[in-house]
């Protein structure tokens, strides 16, 4: 199996529609995906000294951290509604491999940085709310 280009990592908002249309935010130039589990610590004195914990149990979450070149996208757009509304909305990662990954999620950061008569550029940092599905 080959390596899987960066560039092909993309992040999507939808619509609001139900179900969701998909939109590509454009310009992104870096975006990362982070699983995060609690676990649940079983260990008891029949253990036999190790550590035990309970599979399925546990709080988990999907973090996403972007950035990139800011476009005016409608996409764009709609991620800045979201962080100044405080809305949660349908987002889907998609992957070279044809993978992809839905859910509700949260803008919890959004920065924009510039230069003088330089690209505007933007990060921002999504927390799921609810299910992740792999499609």
């Amino acid at each position: 199996m080959g390596a899987e280009k960066g560039s092909a990592f993309l992040l999507k908002v939808g619509d609001g529609g139900s179900p969701p249309i998909y939109a590509t935010v454009a310009g992104l130039r870096a975006t990362q995906l982070s699983v995060n589990g609690e676990t649940v610590n079983v260990t008891s004195k029949d253990s036999g000294g190790w550590r035990e914990l309970l599979s399925g149990a546990g709080v988990r979450s999907v973090s996403v951290s972007a950035g990139g070149l800011f476009t005016g996208s409608a996409a764009e757009l709609r991620l800045k509604a979201n962080a100044l509304g405080g809305a949660l909305d349908d987002y889907e990662l998609s992957f070279e491999s044809g993978e992809r990954l839905r859910g509700r999620f949260l803008v919890t950061r959004l920065d924009y940085a510039g230069d003088y008569n330089g690209e505007r550029t933007y990060a921002l940092s999504l927390e799921s709310s609810g299910a992740v599905s792999a499609a």
